[in-house]
C-alpha cells in the first residue's frame, strides 16, 4: 500500500470519528426534546377521535337532509349577543363539520391572539352548540406541549432549532450508517454479542427505516414553528401590497353585511369557498377590509389558501392574490406533519412510525448511557481498527 493510500485511508477514519462526534452532540442535545414531541405527537394523529370519545367534540344536530344554512350575518348577531362588548375577530368553518361555524372574539381589536375565544354554532339555526371557554383539557396539554411548550414564541424558535439539531443527527447517522455495516449485511442484528452491541445494531436498522418519514416530519416541524414569523413577512409584504390603496385611511366605522362579502369572495375565487374571514383590525386583515380565505375542494387544494380582500363598508373587491411560496410551503407542511389527510390508513402508518422513531430515540440514549458506564464504542474503534490494518 503506497504512502497515499495510508493517508486517504487514516483521513476517511478520521472523518468518520468526525461524523460520529456530530452524531452523538446533536443527538444528545436534542433526544429529550424529540422524545417529547414524539409522545405528544401520538395522541394529536388521532385527536379527532380522541375529542369525540372524550365527549369535547361538537357535532351540530341532526336534521333533515337539504336544510339550508341560515345568514351568516346572523350566526355573529347570535354570538355577539351572547358575549356583549365583545368584538368579532374571526370566522371559521371546519371542512370536516359544515353544519356548525366557529365565531372567534376578543374584549378588543388589540389583545393578543391568544385571548380570542370561540364560540361554535349551527350553521342552520344560529343556535350556540357550544360557548367560549378558556383553553384546556387533556388535547390542549398535548398541542400546546407539541408546539410550543406553554413558551409561546420563544418555545416555538427553542423546538425549531431541537428540531434542526435532530436533521442533522439524520444525516450524520446516515453518513455513519454504510462504513459501520461495510463488513455485515443489511439489517443485521448481532444477537449473539452483548445487549449494547444488539440495541446498536437495532438503533442503525430502525433509524435506517423510519429515515424518509423522519425526515419529512422534522423539515415539516421545523416549517412549522416558523409559522409566526412566515406570516409576518407576509403581512408585511403581500398584505400590505394588497391594501397599499388604504394606507393612511381610517378604520371602517360601520361593517357591511358579512354575507354579501362572503359573496364577492365567492365571485372572485370561483370554484373555491370560505375557510375563514378575519375581520378589519384583525392580525390577517387590514383596519378597512374584510379578509375572506378561500380554499379549494380537493384534498390538496383543501390545504392551500388564497385570500381575498373586500371593503368592508363598501363591500367592493379590493384585490385577491396567490399566496407566496413561503406561505404555500407553510400550509402544506403542516398536514404532511401531523399525517391527517389520508384517513385511518395514513394515521396508523403515521403512529407506527413515531413509535419506532420513539425507539430509536431511546436506543440512542441508551447506547450514550451504556457507553457511560464503560462499555465499548464499537463505532469509534471499528474505524480505527479498520485505519490501522489498512495502513500496515
Amino acid at each position: 500500500m503506497t504512502l497515499q493510500e495510508t493517508n486517504h485511508r487514516l483521513l476517511s477514519a478520521r472523518a468518520i470519528r468526525g461524523w460520529y462526534v456530530v452524531h452523538k452532540w446533536t443527538s444528545l442535545i436534542c433526544t429529550v426534546f424529540l422524545l417529547l414531541l414524539c409522545i405528544t405527537g401520538l395522541p394529536l394523529i388521532f385527536h379527532h377521535e380522541i375529542e369525540e370519545l372524550t365527549g369535547e367534540a361538537v357535532e351540530a344536530p341532526e336534521m333533515p337532509a337539504g336544510t339550508p344554512n341560515t345568514s351568516v350575518d346572523r350566526v355573529v348577531e347570535s354570538a355577539l349577543a351572547k358575549r356583549p362588548g365583545r368584538v368579532v375577530r374571526f370566522v371559521s368553518w371546519d371542512k370536516d363539520h359544515p353544519g356548525i361555524v366557529f365565531v372567534g372574539d376578543v374584549a378588543s381589536l388589540d389583545a393578543p391572539p391568544d385571548a380570542t375565544r370561540f364560540q361554535v354554532l349551527d350553521a342552520r339555526t344560529a343556535e350556540i352548540l357550544q360557548e367560549a371557554e378558556e383553553p384546556g383539557g387533556f388535547m390542549y396539554v398535548m398541542l400546546t406541549l407539541h408546539v410550543d411548550l406553554f413558551a409561546g414564541l420563544p418555545g416555538k424558535l427553542f423546538l425549531g432549532f431541537m428540531g434542526l439539531l435532530f436533521l442533522t443527527a439524520v444525516v450524520s447517522g446516515v453518513v455513519l450508517y454504510a462504513p459501520f455495516m461495510r463488513r455485515l449485511p443489511f439489517g443485521t442484528v448481532r444477537r449473539e454479542r452483548s445487549a449494547r452491541t444488539k440495541w446498536l445494531d437495532l438503533h442503525n436498522l430502525l433509524g435506517v427505516v423510519t429515515l424518509l418519514w423522519v425526515f419529512v416530519v422534522g423539515a415539516t416541524g421545523v416549517i412549522n414553528t416558523w409559522a409566526e414569523i412566515v406570516l409576518g413577512v407576509w403581512r408585511n409584504d403581500q398584505l400590505a401590497e394588497m391594501t397599499s390603496p388604504y394606507a393612511g385611511k381610517p378604520p371602517v366605522q360601520a361593517l357591511g353585511s358579512l354575507d354579501r362579502a362572503l359573496a364577492v369572495a365567492g365571485e372572485a375565487a370561483p370554484g373555491m369557498k370560505p375557510a375563514f374571514v378575519a375581520y378589519p383590525g384583525s392580525m390577517f386583515s387590514s383596519p378597512q377590509h374584510y379578509a375572506v380565505f378561500m380554499h379549494g375542494k380537493t384534498p390538496l387544494t383543501a390545504r392551500l389558501l388564497k385570500p381575498v380582500l373586500v371593503d368592508a363598508e363598501a363591500l367592493t373587491l379590493t384585490a385577491t392574490a396567490d399566496m407566496p411560496w413561503y406561505v404555500t410551503a407553510l400550509l402544506i407542511s403542516q398536514p404532511l406533519h401531523f399525517g391527517d389527510y389520508g384517513g385511518m390508513p395514513m394515521k396508523i402508518i403515521w403512529t407506527v412510525l413515531d413509535i419506532l422513531t420513539i425507539v430509536v430515540l431511546g436506543s440512542g440514549l441508551y447506547l450514550w448511557v451504556a457507553r457511560r458506564k464503560g462499555a465499548a464504542a464499537p463505532l469509534t474503534e471499528t474505524a480505527d481498527a479498520e485505519a490501522r490494518e489498512q495502513a500496515a
